[in-house]
């Protein structure tokens, strides 16, 4: 009878460790306010804004120009980006499938804005976030992902930045 017992007690205790292994708290990954980032599959190397206090996903371009492409509409835009060696800004063109549209917001007055899907490489993972085109302003950096994106990415630290390169193994598929 003891040894049956003993026997009961190990097997419920094998059964348990796995359950306790996997529900153990995982630490989440710890991000700077601004990261470097890569707009697949082109590989386009951009600024990355980690910003709590917007909702919503952002992508500062130039040049922007609706199409219609077999029945849908699209549309054309520039991304300015440093070229490696000089420096110096160059325009990467994107062509892109508007999701939606929906009316701006701003001081000014809105208009309507088009969102599109793109494909952000950040760290070792590859984001397929919505991102509304806003024209390229005065700030550093050409992306603002807001708390939409930031509940699956991570913690962000305001006195960090630039903790980890954009190393995604994939080459992305399209965000059409």
């Amino acid at each position: 009878m003891y040894a049956f017992k003993k026997l009961m007690l190990v097997a419920a205790l094998a059964l348990l460790v796995p359950q306790i292994a996997f529900s153990a708290p995982t630490t989440p990954k710890v991000f700077g306010w601004m990261e470097e980032g890569l707009l697949m599959p082109e590989k386009t190397s951009i600024k990355v804004e980690l910003d709590t206090s917007a909702e919503n996903g952002s992508l500062a371009v130039g040049n922007i120009t609706p199409f219609d492409k077999n029945g849908e509409q699209w549309v054309r835009f520039n991304v300015q980006t440093p070229k490696a060696l000089t420096g110096t800004m160059v325009d990467i063109p994107f062509e892109r499938k508007v999701l939606r549209t929906e009316k701006g917001k701003g001081i000014i007055g809105g208009g309507h804005r088009q969102i599109v899907k793109m494909s952000l490489c950040i760290g070792n993972q590859l984001y397929y976030e919505d991102m509304v085109l806003k024209s390229q302003g005065k700030k550093d950096y050409t992306v603002v992902l807001g708390r939409s994106t930031l509940r699956h990415l991570g913690v962000v630290d305001v006195t960090l930045v630039n903790t980890v390169k954009p190393e995604c193994i994939t080459a992305g598929k399209p965000a059409s």
